[in-house]
């Protein structure tokens, strides 16, 4: 079965998540430098089977761009060009990052892990964005 998969663009680091084959389950998936996400996706559809990909939808609280919001266009533009047999859809990313932290904060993780561990913070954001999609399925 097809798989949904999820990008949390960055600067310098991009998370990705996945559902499981059923698509009921969000997880993380991994965090590759920005440069590299169009390459690893293209190998990752070719050994996986994916019928959508979720894109973190960058604004501010006011609902104005934000400095990744252009970004975001351009590499939607791109995916769709891609992969033109693949949904693309965008999803309102406000919070998620904070809603990561908070999520390696109650799992135990301590404060020089997580400054540490920046990529976990970035899939982890990508997985929220992709259970709020599954969510509003």
């Amino acid at each position: 079965m097809a798989r949904i998969l999820a990008i949390d663009l960055g600067t310098k680091r991009t998370g990705l998540a996945v559902t499981d084959p059923l698509m009921i389950v969000a997880s993380p998936l991994e965090t590759i430098p920005t440069h590299q996400l169009l390459e690893y996706l293209k190998s990752y559809t070719s050994r996986e089977e994916v019928s959508a990909i979720v894109l973190g939808w960058p604004k501010s609280l006011d609902g104005t761009d934000t400095n990744m919001t252009q970004p975001v266009v351009s590499l939607e533009k791109r995916l769709r060009k891609t992969f033109p047999n693949i949904k693309v859809e965008l999803v309102d990313e406000r919070f998620t990052s904070k809603m990561a932290m908070q999520s390696m904060i109650s799992m135990g993780s301590k404060k020089k892990d997580r400054k540490e561990k920046a990529g976990n913070l970035d899939k982890i954001s990508a997985a929220i964005i992709l259970q709020t999609y599954l969510n509003r399925k």
